[in-house]
């Protein structure tokens, strides 16, 4: 199993920024894992009911940050959009 390098995270992860690449290079975990932490995020239920424990190491970190990156996604939205057209 390889380490995960930039170009690895820049192809799986939508959006990343350079210190949200480093951070999930930081951890040290692999393709495989990264792979299986974005399968937690979209399909949580499904994996929990195949009786897979819950994430941990470095898939619970990798899940951690890229949660994070998905609720920075969720704040910058329509609502944005559409305050500054009620202003003016």
């Amino acid at each position: 199993m390889t380490r995960l390098s930039r170009d690895d995270v820049i192809k799986t992860v939508d959006r990343a920024d350079d210190v949200t690449i480093a951070e999930i290079i930081g951890t040290g975990a692999t393709v495989e894992e990264l792979a299986e932490a974005q399968a937690w995020l979209a399909n949580d239920e499904p994996m929990i009911n195949d009786l897979r424990p819950l994430a941990q190491g470095r898939v619970r970190e990798l899940v951690d940050i890229l949660s994070e990156l998905e609720e920075d996604d969720d704040e910058v939205g329509p609502a944005e959009s559409g305050s500054a057209s009620a202003i003016g």
